[in-house]
């Protein structure tokens, strides 16, 4: 059908832009321990979708919380659903490190400007345009797309979509696999080398808490039980752990497809294989896959004492671990080790590992959406190091990938803007992704 080929029009060129900025406008700040309110937010988009004759359901845990799922119904009706989803809710931001005001929405020079520029209202942005699109066109995906609009995704997620999987699975019925954020972006490791890597896959977030106990007493006394002496013992050995290489699928395959481009054979399923090695010759491309080889743990936060004079019975350390499929259990017990026996450790957040097929039609579609509107790019797979709400939605049986499409300049970082000063998108890297998404979510 002659609608199906159409592309979007060009309201959604400019209701992309409109909606980054207005997003942005609406500042959904996640402090962490419940300091958000995304309600203002969800109400924007929840009114633009039912201005487009998608009905729209606003789902709370808790007050001010707020949620929006929407389902749009495909023409076939036996086949699997699509979830597509991305959260409302920004990291914290201070006005004084910026060139603009993090919540302006600026429009300037062709750049919008704000918090959430990349991370993520610029593809719930997206998104919106290119289904008010369809509804102008009367455009019919061939599946069920559901929207899922989240909250809480910078913190636990127990507010957004952890709420969504737990409490309300049904209205994600049929939906086998979902795309999100941090994926798809253009990177340029080298003038006349552009990549469009997309995620399939997650390493699990594994935040801890360390406890030591010890003797309290007086500082000026020797004391051989100190608390805060073991625990700063165990969090150095932590932090100067080198943690084995453990190639995972998909990093496996995007070392391959990565070292092809480079014009280097390698076997990744080698024995001898050196990795190190490996990526020092891919230069500056070895940044998609350098963080996600291995397992990490990060020292990121110490509390112990309340005077100088005087030797605690308790200090406490939280550490940012970050586990490969398939290492849960070799994480764990690297943990205690590095622990030691006067060192409590146990997870303040966990969530699992992802991994999705690189060889599945899905992947091979989301290829050919970004190298039809870009034939000189390359798409490659890679392994996310944080993780997105696709970890909860994957406990309703959905295989998640990251692809939220934007075309960028080479000297734009688009690393460096996620919860970075200046994040900003251009105009055109919108209309890209815009188009792309039309694109691929016909064909799905």
């Amino acid at each position: 059908m002659a609608e199906e080929v159409r592309g979007p029009d060009t309201t959604a060129l400019d209701e992309v832009v409109t909606f980054t900025s207005e997003l942005i406008r609406i500042d959904t700040t996640n402090r962490g321990g419940g300091d958000c309110r995304e309600r203002p937010a969800a109400e924007y988009v929840a009114e633009r979708l039912a201005d487009a004759g998608i009905a729209p359901t606003l789902l709370e845990r808790t007050p001010g919380r707020t949620n929006v799922v929407a389902r749009i119904p495909g023409t076939d009706p036996s086949a699997d659903a699509l979830l597509v989803h991305g959260h409302l809710d920004v990291v914290p931001a201070d006005p004084a490190e910026w060139t603009v005001h993090p919540f302006s929405g600026e429009v300037r020079d062709g750049i919008v400007w704000g918090r959430g520029a990349v991370d993520m209202k610029n593809m719930d942005a997206m998104v919106l345009a290119v289904v008010r699109a369809w509804a102008r066109q009367g455009v019919r995906p061939r599946r069920d797309i559901v929207l899922a609009y989240t909250a809480d995704e910078e913190a636990s997620a127990e507010d957004g979509s952890g709420f969504l999987a737990d409490r309300h699975a049904a209205l994600f019925d049929g939906c086998t696999e979902g795309i999100s954020e941090s994926g798809a972006f253009s990177f340029h490791p080298h003038p006349g080398l552009t990549l469009y890597p997309i995620a399939a896959g997650e390493r699990g977030t594994a935040w801890l808490k360390l406890t030591a106990h010890g003797r309290a007493g007086h500082g000026s006394k020797v004391n051989t039980a100190n608390a805060v002496t073991r625990l700063a013992s165990a969090v150095a050995r932590i932090g100067g752990h080198t943690w084995p290489v453990r190639l995972t699928t998909t990093v496996r395959a995007a070392l391959t497809e990565l070292a092809a481009l480079y014009g280097i054979e390698v076997d990744t399923a080698a024995p001898e294989l050196d990795v190190d090695l490996l990526l020092d010759k891919l230069g500056p491309a070895a940044a998609l896959v350098a963080p996600t080889v291995r397992n990490s743990a990060n020292p990121t936060m110490l509390d112990a004492g309340y005077k100088v004079n005087v030797i605690p019975g308790q200090a406490v350390a939280y550490i940012d671990g970050r586990m490969l499929p398939g290492t849960e259990e070799e994480f764990a017990a690297t943990m205690d080790q590095l622990t030691g026996p006067d060192v409590a450790w146990e997870f303040h957040h966990r969530e699992v590992p992802l991994e999705a097929p690189v060889d599945s039609p899905t992947f091979a579609r989301m290829r050919a959406a970004v190298e039809r509107f870009d034939p000189a790019g390359h798409v490659v797979p890679f392994t996310m190091s944080g993780g997105t709400d696709a970890k909860q939605f994957s406990r309703l049986g959905i295989t998640g990938y990251g692809f939220s499409p934007l075309r960028l300049p080479p000297d734009l970082d688009y690393g460096a803007l996620f919860h970075g000063v200046d994040e900003r998108v251009p105009v055109d890297a919108l209309h890209f992704g815009v188009r792309v998404l039309d694109h691929y979510l016909k064909s799905a």
